[in-house]
Formats: C-alpha cells, structure tokens, sequence
C-alpha cells in the first residue's frame, strides 16, 4: 500500500464515524422535539388554567367590592 491508499483509508474510517455521530445526533435532537412538543402542550393547558383563574377571582372580587359598597351606603341613609 502506498501512502495515497492509507490516506484514503484514513479518510473512509473517519467520515463513516462522523456519518454515525451525525445520525446519534439527528436521533437524539429528534427525542429532544417531541419533549419540547409534549412540554409546550403542558404550558398551554396550565395557561388557560391560569386564565380561568384570574376571570374568576377577578369576577368574585368585583362582585364583593359591589356588595361591600352596597352595605356602604346603606350606612350613609
């Protein structure tokens, strides 16, 4: 074997590890994805959680600072 022969050897071995570390990669970042997919789902539902929270409370405090002003005035007649 020449030295040009043991070059191109070389070279093979190494791009065929590289092509392997290339799809591991591609694989993992695939996994990675589909987490971040599952995890922004989770996200949105806690949002409108939060959402339907605030709506509520801030129902339930506008209908309380109405009876107390009611009661109020009353007080004043």
């Amino acid at each position: 074997m020449n030295e040009t022969e043991e070059h191109r050897n070389f070279v093979t071995i190494v791009l065929t590890e590289i092509k392997g570390d290339l799809e591991k990669i591609k694989m993992t970042v695939e996994k990675n994805e589909k987490w971040l997919e599952k995890l922004n789902g989770r996200v949105r539902h806690n949002e409108v959680a939060i959402s339907w929270i605030k709506g509520i409370g801030g129902t339930l405090s506008a209908i309380l600072i109405a009876i107390a002003s009611w009661f109020k005035l009353g007080d004043f007649k």
